[in-house]
């Protein structure tokens, strides 16, 4: 059964379970997309903003993004182990297949850290415009995001051990400084 097709509970005990998957990649690409559903929820609380639908749409638009990413990363990254388990090729063949393997497990990551930049920079927005009644929930979802995108980031490099000089693992950092910053400007947006 999808990830996403599971009750929340059911989300929770898989998490909790023994295994590799679902794991904090599944995790922080919930994690976005819920930031995500914050913000559509904000948005259209706030009714005397003129932009509150076109901006709740994209927050919709972006939790639509973030959700199928839990599978995609759960699967991609059972796959990078399953080909470390693979005992079929041997020397070079095997650390190739390897590698490409641990390259397409990094992608989910790079892919929730984008969407998360997103969110975070969004709740921006949000955090200016919106019902100042719920300004805390735009400053959560920032800061949600936030922490997704740098939890992503992570995978990213974990994934890409190659290299630090990896233009991949080079974007997922800058992607979770970017979040980080929109954090603290919603943060500070009503102050």
């Amino acid at each position: 059964m999808a990830l996403l097709d599971r009750s929340l509970r059911e989300f929770l005990d898989d998490v909790a379970a023994a295994g590799r998957t679902p794991g904090g990649g599944s995790v922080a690409a919930l994690v976005t997309a819920l930031a995500a559903a914050l913000l559509a929820k904000i948005a259209r609380t706030s009714t005397a903003w003129p932009d509150s639908r076109g901006i709740a749409a994209q927050a919709e638009s972006l939790r639509d993004r973030a959700a199928p990413l839990a599978q995609a990363d759960a699967e991609e990254y059972e796959a990078a182990f399953q080909a470390r388990e693979d005992e079929g090729e041997a020397g070079e063949r095997r650390d190739f297949a390897l590698g490409r393997a641990y390259a397409r497990a990094a992608e989910p990551p790079l892919q929730i850290a984008r969407a998360a930049t997103d969110v975070a920079e969004l709740a921006v927005v949000v955090a200016r415009n919106g019902d100042p009644a719920f300004h805390a929930d735009a400053v959560i979802a920032a800061l949600l995001a936030a922490a997704a995108a740098s939890s992503a980031a992570e995978l990213v490099g974990v994934n890409l051990t190659t290299s630090a000089r990896d233009e991949r693992v080079r974007e997922a950092g800058r992607l979770a400084e970017s979040a980080a910053r929109a954090a603290e400007e919603a943060r500070a947006a009503r102050e």
